[in-house]
């Protein structure tokens, strides 16, 4: 009888489970849940490739990452000697996490990139006019990534191509839902 029942528990291993579940956005792979998107990227930029980048964190920034107290909105990556840098992400200190440690919520945070995806980009960046945005903050199996855009700009025209593109697109869709 005791066997049956542990079989029985292994066909449906979630029937036991009480873990409580996160209320964050989930992008539909498994394990990831988005902390912050950088919306305006795709507005100014034609992104031609995507790059997940790990970020080197202090303890209390982790914390606020985790209560999602994070913008990218006027944050870019630049690379110096060598290695990638996130500027202008500006995630808020919680008031909770210290007392007598003031971190600086903008400060510059180093991104974790293998040397060959770096030599890549640094190509990218300095012989073919390429700009690395971050486009994305999230979680994976329990750390921080951030998603570098390769992007080229978009000038005026560019943008509002895209717009009247869009606004089509949601024109035929109310067309083809009502008619």
């Amino acid at each position: 009888m005791r066997h049956t029942a542990h079989v029985a528990r292994l066909k449906d291993p979630g029937r036991n489970c009480r873990m409580a579940k996160k209320t964050t956005k989930n992008n539909g792979s498994a394990g990831t849940s988005t902390i912050a998107l950088n919306k305006k990227a795709r507005h100014d930029f034609f992104i031609e490739e995507r790059i997940e980048a790990g970020l080197s964190l202090e303890g209390g920034e982790v914390k606020s990452l985790r209560d999602g107290r994070a913008q990218l909105k006027e944050s870019y990556v630049v690379i110096r000697n060598g290695e990638a840098w996130l500027l202008g992400c500006h995630i808020s200190p919680l008031a909770s996490a210290s007392t007598h440690v003031t971190p600086d919520p903008i400060r510059t945070r180093k991104l974790l990139l293998h040397r060959r995806e770096l030599d890549r980009l640094i190509g990218a960046v300095e012989r073919r006019g390429y700009a690395l945005v971050p486009t994305a903050l999230y979680w994976k199996r329990g750390k921080a990534k951030l998603e570098i855009g390769l992007a080229r700009g978009k000038k005026q025209h560019d943008k509002r191509a895209t717009e009247k593109d869009r606004d089509w697109e949601r024109q035929k869709a109310r067309i083809m839902k009502h008619g």
